[in-house]
């Protein structure tokens, strides 16, 4: 798994401890994201970051600036291996 789903599967699952299943029926509805959660499979296709942007913001609609630091809590292990450059805007 690449570094991004890596991000990905990290804020889906920390999400999903707090909301619960809802936090995966969101990521479903993130474009450029396939998720087989039974499997904890992710993939991301397009420009990864801004996918992972999508992501955050998806959950930021529903649940206000808290559900960004929690993705920030959730990724920040991971992310520290990209560069500033690549690391999404997001998670800055």
């Amino acid at each position: 798994m690449d570094v991004y789903a890596q991000i990905a599967e990290k804020i889906i699952a920390q999400q999903e401890s707090i909301i619960g299943p809802v936090a995966i029926e969101q990521a479903k509805q993130v474009g450029g994201l396939k998720i087989d959660w039974p499997k904890h499979e992710i993939s991301l296709s397009g420009d990864e970051a801004k996918v992972i942007d999508n992501l955050v913001e998806k959950y930021k609609e529903l649940f206000g600036q808290i559900s960004v630091e929690v993705c920030k809590e959730a990724a920040a292990k991971v992310a520290s291996q990209l560069t500033g450059d690549e690391l999404p805007k997001s998670l800055q």
